[in-house]
């Protein structure tokens, strides 16, 4: 059902209307009539028989007309009723602005949950409860507790907290931005975040998607409706809390580098989400993205009148994985002989200390037109020559529209006169040079997601049905964690490349395991009670003769029998020796909200010390996971620097949409790493030297598609 009547109703009713100023039923009827709303408005009160001018009424039964919304406000106990009256009447919206639900406990919850089944029952959406309410400036519809109608604009805002709607008004008013919608979700009991993304994607007055968040109950639906909102105009996010993921024991490398708030960011990358990191960066985003258009690319040009904030801003840029630009030749003579011989034009072009508005100007006429330039950066300090205010008209009138602009007037009152100028005429200015490159970088990422190509995902010939009965097997005997033995198993049915091998009981037979599959051989004890095999001696490589063999096995056996006297012993696995390569780690862990995270990692120190990893949501293209490796800082020993050769990339990527597909097929699989995953020079295949796997218990949860 469309939100048009919530969010543009002809008729609107308060049930619960007070005539005391400063309690909610008064303060919600107040703003309905003070800021405009032009449809009917509908007190009711058994109590009052006139509102602030208003004829009230003992009951919606009393007005005895339809009623396209109903506010309502009563306390917990009797809200239900409240629901039942409105619905009676005709609602088809219905904002429960009453708290005490499943916030409060259990009994809230079942009382919350009896209005969702009422509402969804006859065909009634509704917001809340434990909201502040929503406010539509297009229509001049404040039904919320909060303060003044904000001026009409094109961002809309959404929260799960109303404490913050509110803090969002004051900071929306104080920087000058328009508001199209405001609306606070409360508990999300039947509206949430997917519906609001899904009708404000749709929603021809706003332009920015703006939103605060605490949790998201429903990953995929999430990630589909921020992927059509994102296409169509920005969406920024504020995600506060964990997941899920997080606190449960997790048994693997990958699901103990995943940490707690990783699927969120995954999803948010995947879905084009711009993710804030604070509430200042928030508005910052939104500012920029409201008010500028989108950079072509990452090339950023610096204009200031002073050397350090230059200098800073300069850092800021290539710290955010942008480019500082350079000017072209033309462009920087041209510009030299605007500019004061003392001044730069380099990047940052510094304008000097004394820079009256012109150079500003001249600086800003240059970059728009330059091809090696994609975004500006304008930065002024208070000097005793400086004029902030005509220096701010200046510059936007310079401005063409051509590329994203936006400034930094540094300092406190001396530049108070040219913010204020700024902000009148639409061009996003930030307190300190950082702020201002952090705007410019969430323009570049959702600038670089809206002209990705489109998502390819590659189906690989495997054998699903060998898969299948393994994973049917162990699950029906509880043996739930799977080793090297069974991992290896499955991943050879997806294709994956293992070494010959086999389980030996004895060490006779792994000698004769030893002759069959050829010297050398590495040697790996079997155990489900046993998962860092080398720490407890449970791993032998390069074992080179019978002798060998047979003396390995036995002093394997001797030392796990000492150190873990309690671990269930399968066996040893013998198999031959992998070539050397570079040894790296793909894995995945299951989110509970947005299902298979995939993870990649050089081996070694990389991830055990410094947790150089990346993660990306399955399924996964070609494109996607190569983006993954060049994600981490270790990138550049997979290309093969100084004199080293480098390995092949499109093999380790071929890996990961493997495991894409595996996981996407099994949910079964909670966990999964293979580590090490040996990889060679381009056109080697590369060799899955240990695996584990973690099953969910029987019955799975989820179940095979034949």
């Amino acid at each position: 059902m469309s939100l048009d009547v919530l969010f543009r109703p002809q008729s609107v009713a308060v049930i619960g209307a007070s005539r005391t100023p400063g309690k909610v039923g008064h303060d919600i009827l107040a703003n309905l009539i003070r800021d405009g709303f032009a449809g009917v408005i509908v007190p009711v009160n058994p109590s009052v028989d006139n509102l602030l001018g208003l004829p009230c009424y003992p009951s919606l039964a009393a007005w005895g007309q339809k009623i396209d919304l109903t506010v309502i406000v009563v306390p917990r106990d009797m809200a239900y009723r409240a629901m039942e009256e409105s619905i009676q009447a005709g609602t088809k919206a219905v904002i429960v602005i009453t708290a005490g639900f499943r916030e409060s406990g259990a009994d809230g919850l079942v009382l919350e949950q009896k209005m969702v089944e009422l509402c969804r029952r006859h065909n009634v959406r509704m917001l809340g409860p434990n909201c502040l309410g929503l406010i539509n400036t297009e229509v001049s519809l404040n039904a919320s507790f909060a303060g003044a109608m904000p001026k009409s604009g094109g961002i809309s805002i959404f929260s799960q907290s109303g404490a913050l709607c509110t803090a969002m008004l004051d900071l929306a008013a104080s920087r000058h931005l328009g508001l199209a919608k405001l609306i606070s979700i409360g508990n999300k009991a039947d509206i949430s975040e997917v519906d609001l993304l899904l009708y404000l994607a749709h929603d021809d007055q706003t332009k920015v998607i703006v939103g605060y968040l605490e949790d998201i109950a429903t990953g995929d639906s999430f990630i589909k409706a921020a992927e059509e909102a994102a296409s169509r105009k920005p969406v920024i996010i504020l995600k506060s809390g964990t997941t899920a993921a997080g606190l449960k024991a997790a048994a693997s490398h990958t699901g103990v580098l995943a940490g707690v708030d990783t699927a969120y960011g995954a999803a948010f990358k995947q879905s084009g989400v711009v993710r804030a990191d604070t509430f200042d960066a928030l508005f910052d985003y939104a500012t920029a993205l409201a008010m500028q258009p989108l950079p072509k690319g990452n090339r950023v040009l610096i204009i200031t009148n002073a050397g350090g904030p230059g200098t800073m801003a300069a850092d800021a840029v290539e710290k955010a994985g942008m480019e500082v630009a350079e000017l072209e030749r033309n462009t920087a003579t041209a510009l030299r002989a605007e500019l004061p011989q003392a001044a730069s034009v380099g990047n940052p072009i510094d304008v000097l200390g004394d820079a009256g508005p012109e150079r500003y100007v001249a600086a800003i006429e240059a970059a728009q037109t330059d091809p090696a330039v994609d975004a500006i950066l304008v930065i002024l300090t208070p000097q005793a020559m400086t004029r902030p205010a005509e220096t701010a008209i200046a510059i936007a009138k310079a401005l063409d529209g051509s590329k994203p602009v936006v400034a930094s007037f540094m300092g406190g009152r001396d530049v108070m006169p040219g913010r204020q100028e700024l902000a009148a005429a639409g061009l996003p200015d930030y307190e300190s040079p950082e702020r201002a490159v952090s705007a410019l970088k969430g323009m570049v990422e959702y600038a670089a997601w809206k002209q990705r190509p489109p998502r390819l995902v590659t189906r690989f010939r495997v054998n699903r049905r060998r898969v299948e009965r393994i994973i049917s097997r162990r699950q029906r005997t509880g043996m739930l964690q799977l080793g090297e033995v069974k991992g290896k198993d499955i991943l050879g049915a997806y294709g994956f490349r293992v070494m010959e091998g086999a389980l030996a009981g004895s060490a006779e037979e792994a000698v004769e395991i030893a002759e069959r599959i050829g010297y050398p051989v590495a040697m790996k004890i079997v155990s489900p009670n046993i998962v860092h095999k080398s720490d407890l001696g449970g791993v032998m490589l390069n074992v080179a003769s019978g002798e060998a063999v047979s003396d390995s096995y036995e002093l394997m056996m001797l030392k796990i029998g000492k150190r873990v006297p309690e671990a269930l012993i399968e066996g040893v696995y013998v198999e031959q020796m992998a070539k050397k390569g570079l040894e790296i780690i793909i894995g995945m862990t299951r989110d509970p909200q947005f299902g298979p995270m995939l993870m990649f990692g050089l081996g070694g120190i990389f991830v055990e010390v410094m947790k150089d990893v990346t993660f990306h949501l399955a399924p996964i293209t070609e494109i996607e996971a190569i983006q993954m490796l060049k994600a981490t800082k270790s990138y550049g020993m997979l290309e093969g620097k100084r004199g080293q050769k480098g390995v092949d990339i499109a093999a380790i990527a071929s890996g990961l949409q493997r495991i894409s597909q595996l996981t996407t097929d099994f949910p079964q699989i909670l966990e999964l790493d293979i580590n090490p995953f040996i990889v060679g020079e381009s056109g080697t295949e590369p060799v899955v030297a240990d695996a584990r796997m973690t099953l969910a218990p029987w019955p799975a949860e989820a179940v095979v598609k034949e």
